[in-house]
C-alpha cells in the first residue's frame, strides 16, 4: 500500500500521475488523502493504466476498511484526519 497526502502544488500529480504509475507497477492499494477536499480516495485492483476501482469517502464518516495485500484489513479513522492550516490573513 502507498498513501499520499495531497498538498496544493502536488494535487494533479497525486490524483493523476501517481494513480497511473502505481497501478501500472501493480501496487495493490493506493490511498490519496486530500485535506483540502476533506476526502480520501481508495484505489484498488491495479491495471496497466491505473486502477479499476476507486472509492471516495468524506472526512468525518467513520472508519474506512482498507484491504491489505496479506489479507488483513486496516481501519482508517476518517473522523481523526487532520485539516490544512488556515491561510494567513494578509490584510
Amino acid at each position: 500500500m502507498i498513501s499520499e497526502v495531497v498538498s496544493t502544488p502536488s494535487a494533479r500529480k497525486d490524483y493523476d500521475d501517481c494513480t497511473a504509475k502505481y497501478g501500472r507497477y501493480g501496487i495493490p492499494v493506493y490511498l490519496v488523502v486530500d485535506p483540502y477536499a476533506r476526502e480520501v480516495v481508495l484505489h484498488t485492483e491495479p491495471t496497466s493504466s491505473g486502477y479499476s476501482t476507486a472509492h471516495t469517502r468524506a472526512y468525518g464518516t467513520g472508519r474506512l476498511p482498507i484491504p491489505l495485500a496479506d489479507g488483513r484489513t486496516f481501519p482508517l479513522d476518517l473522523d481523526e484526519l487532520p485539516l490544512p492550516d488556515p491561510e494567513p490573513d494578509t490584510h
